[in-house]
């Protein structure tokens, strides 16, 4: 037997399948909490008869409450709900495919040092693309990095990292990513879930993603900025490398964060300037 239902859309009529809808009764107390699926559709469990408020929120977005009133069958329906951006918040980028522009991007894979410093390493070689689809939590990523491009600004080193003692580039040139989800937590902080294989390994990682916006360059052409962070372990990929110093501390810590920073041209291709 159903309770409250309804379908959640944005103002241009996609689903927004991270909102949630709370309903309290005439005292102000909740009685039920249902979060849409993919399609924006909500649905309660049965509720007593009676006239309740619902309330429908979404980050990003402002919130909508209305009245219903719930039958003898302990159904109700609100309807179709249509949100509208907060005030302020950054414009999603427009359906279609986006390359990623290597030029405009940067990676940074920063790693402890004898437990008091730091090692930050560049990767300059990467390319890739993003498709946004409507919802945008469909939206993908593919993303792939030339591993022997490490630069640290120190030649020893970075043939060091190369080597088979970290990245062993001979036998895996490349690191990839592709994207398995997306979700938004508020505003203009998402997650994003993948797949990156490294190392001759694979594993699902999560990185927090902040949306910049996008706008027109000076060439004419339409672009998007991102900003990503997440920490790896090496020995989620066999990169176990663990030379100790005096007093027992490593040489290179295990976990490393990893910090890219984005820009993505609408398109499939990118421009010659």
């Amino acid at each position: 037997m159903p309770g409250i239902s309804g379908i959640v859309r944005s103002a241009d009529g996609w689903a927004v399948e991270h909102a949630v809808l709370t309903v309290t009764d005439p005292r102000g107390r909740q009685a039920a909490r249902s979060q849409a699926d993919a399609n924006g559709a909500v649905l309660t469990e049965p509720l007593a008869p009676g006239v309740y408020t619902v309330v429908v929120t979404a980050a990003g977005y402002q919130p909508v409450a209305r009245t219903t009133q719930v039958a003898t069958d302990g159904s109700g329906s609100i309807g179709q709900v249509r949100l509208t951006p907060e005030d302020g918040a950054i414009e999603l980028p427009p359906e279609g495919p986006w390359v990623i522009d290597p030029m405009h991007s940067s990676l940074v894979v920063t790693a402890r040092h004898l437990g008091i410093a730091s090692i930050k390493a560049r990767f300059p070689e990467l390319s890739g693309s993003i498709v946004v689809e409507r919802p945008v939590e469909r939206s993908s990523v593919r993303a792939e990095i030339e591993a022997t491009s490490i630069d640290t600004g120190i030649k020893m080193r970075d043939d060091h990292l190369r080597s088979a003692e970290f990245l062993d580039v001979e036998k895996y040139p490349t690191i990839g990513f592709v994207s398995t989800g997306l979700r938004q937590r508020d505003g203009e902080q998402w997650q994003l879930f993948g797949e990156l294989s490294l190392h001759g390994r694979r594993r699902e990682i999560e990185l927090d993603l902040r949306y910049g916006g996008f706008g027109p360059d000076p060439w004419g052409g339409v672009r998007a900025a991102f900003h990503a962070e997440t920490q790896l372990s090496r020995s989620d990929f066999a990169i176990d490398y663990n030379a100790m110093v005096r007093a027992g501390v490593a040489a290179v810590g295990t976990t490393v964060k990893v910090e890219l920073d984005i820009q993505a041209l609408r398109g499939n291709t990118l421009p010659d300037l």
